[in-house]
């Protein structure tokens, strides 16, 4: 399948007026970087949006980072202690941490702001299940006593997406279904809000009182040391224009530039094209299980059944299909838990008149399905095509509406129904690297209300992630894999759409990028 977006990008887009930029004085070491969309948040456990996650690893830290393997490694604690057979957990905080309004860290800003990410992320609630008492014993030390051992506490504590980020116990203490009305974390950046304009610009300045840790950085873990004294992001909507303006310098870093583009980008003699995240996303198309058509089993699996995976991901990356991974299940292949179980769903494709027939037998009467189109973000865009041709060919009553994935963000926390201003579907990307077992594959959730936007409920597939957990027999573990999976075949509680691998696009000036999981911005060194 050909790519439903193809641009051509002449000289005379090359040749476009520079972009304006804001005066800064002197000879201030600015980074310019062009994020995937526009920065309507910046609280990371309010929103899952990647570039939230993306600005909130530069102004917040968390107690343990993951370096390049993935490895969670102490970054705001200087040790842990595990006792009573893995029932209490003993960490204690690295000297020198500073928020940016200059107060101290504190063990009681940790306890509020890790209960304020339990209520809001699946695998925090998965903890506080298993939580007896999280307190602060000191200023510096934080104790957990678990009801039942958890031993991925410090991998599910250097998540992102929602982020367990540390902010003082006045913003922690906000209701963590409304967004902090401040902007106050502890990392290398703090956050410039005088500059900000919605659609345009974000400014993040280097947090001069910020004390790194000793070891080498790699990736998210180590010594944070900022080599510029501000990071700037520049909203460029339009793709050409964004590669333009890397070209011509104006630019030093694309998130993820259009895919079509790389080849012409990989021309240009100053630009290098390469991968950042080498961990890749996760796409999926995420129903509403609580209203209209998506809230029935029966429609979702002749949804999923309509999907052709590697026309998405054509449609999102292009013809060359080392970007992509296509088709897959519920687990990114490689990860732990991935299993064939249940892949003949994805891998077999069903005719439209087979399709039509299972909508009828699920009852599937015409009703509307309210698919948000995100147009500004270049990979849901290109997903939203795809499965809007999908869905129509098979019969289904779509109700597309192109908004800006600032619009998504907002409205997908609305339970309204759909008469109401409510919604049926919207396109996501998650990070890959978390769908590695039942425990991080946080959209597989069906805990109802304390699920991811959409709320699937279903006791069945959370009984068997919590007997996976409690196990310690591989083999049984592998048996609960499959299982696990073929009951997401059958629940659809999102509909895989493919692992993406697009690479960015920096100037050659840049060295000491890090690779990971998430674009990060310590260590870069602008020439």
């Amino acid at each position: 399948m050909k790519r439903r977006h193809l641009i051509a990008l002449s000289a005379a887009a090359l040749a476009r007026p520079a972009l304006a930029q804001p005066a800064i004085g002197g000879k201030t070491s600015t980074l310019i970087h062009v994020p995937q969309a526009n920065l309507t948040s910046l609280d990371p456990v309010w929103t899952t949006a990647v570039v939230t996650r993306n600005s909130a690893g530069m102004i917040f830290e968390t107690l343990y980072g993951r370096d390049q393997s993935l490895t969670p490694q102490l970054q705001m604690l200087e040790g842990h202690l595990v006792e009573d057979n893995g029932l209490r957990w003993t960490m204690k905080l690295r000297d020198g941490l500073l928020f940016h309004d200059g107060t101290p860290v504190l063990a009681r800003d940790c306890v509020a702001s890790l209960k304020r990410w339990m209520r809001r992320d699946p695998i925090g609630q998965t903890i506080a299940e298993r939580l007896d008492e999280l307190s602060a014993a000191d200023d510096k030390t934080l104790v957990w006593r678990l009801k039942k051992p958890f031993s991925s506490l410090p991998y599910a504590l250097a998540k992102t997406q929602p982020s367990p980020v540390i902010m003082p116990e006045r913003l922690a203490m906000t209701d963590p279904f409304k967004q902090i009305p401040e902007v106050i974390g502890s990392g290398p950046f703090r956050y410039v809000p005088d500059e900000y304009v919605s659609g345009h610009r974000a400014v993040f300045a280097k947090f001069d009182r910020y004390n790194p840790r000793p070891e080498p950085v790699s990736f998210a873990a180590g010594g944070y040391r900022v080599m510029v004294d501000r990071v700037e992001w520049r909203v460029i909507p339009d793709a050409s224009t964004a590669a333009g303006a890397l070209s011509s310098g104006e630019v030093d870093w694309l998130d993820a530039p259009l895919p079509d583009l790389l080849p012409m980008l990989k021309t240009k003699s100053n630009v290098v094209v390469a991968p950042i995240d080498i961990y890749g996303t996760f796409g999926g198309l995420r129903p509403n299980h609580l209203h209209g058509a998506t809230a029935n089993p029966g429609v979702r699996r002749a949804m999923l059944a309509a999907i052709d995976q590697v026309d998405v991901m054509t449609a999102v990356m292009g013809n060359d299909p080392s970007l992509y991974r296509a088709p897959v299940g519920f687990f990114i292949p490689g990860t732990p838990s991935a299993n064939e179980a249940g892949m003949d769903r994805v891998r077999k494709r069903a005719s439209i008149d087979e399709i039509k027939t299972m909508l009828k037998q699920a009852g599937y009467a015409n009703e509307r399905v309210v698919l948000m189109h995100p147009t500004d973000q270049v990979y849901y865009d290109a997903m939203t095509h795809v499965v809007a041709d999908a869905f129509r060919k098979i019969g289904l009553n779509v109700d597309e509406q192109s908004v800006d994935w600032g619009t998504v963000v907002e409205r997908r926390t609305s339970k309204e129904p759909l008469e109401k201003g409510g919604w049926s579907m919207f396109p996501f990307g998650s990070p890959a690297a978390e769908y590695r077992d039942p425990i991080f594959a946080t959209n597989m959730r069906g805990n109802g209300a304390g699920a991811w936007f959409g709320w699937p409920s279903d006791p069945e597939g959370e009984a068997m992630r919590a007997t996976w957990m409690d196990s310690t027999d591989a083999e049984e573990k592998k048996r609960i894999d499959a299982a696990f999976q073929l009951r997401a075949f059958e629940t659809v509680p999102f509909i895989p759409l493919g692992q993406y691998l697009p690479p960015a696009a920096f100037r050659k000036n840049l060295s000491g990028l890090q690779k990971g999981a998430t674009p990060v911005f310590w260590n870069v060194t602008k020439g």
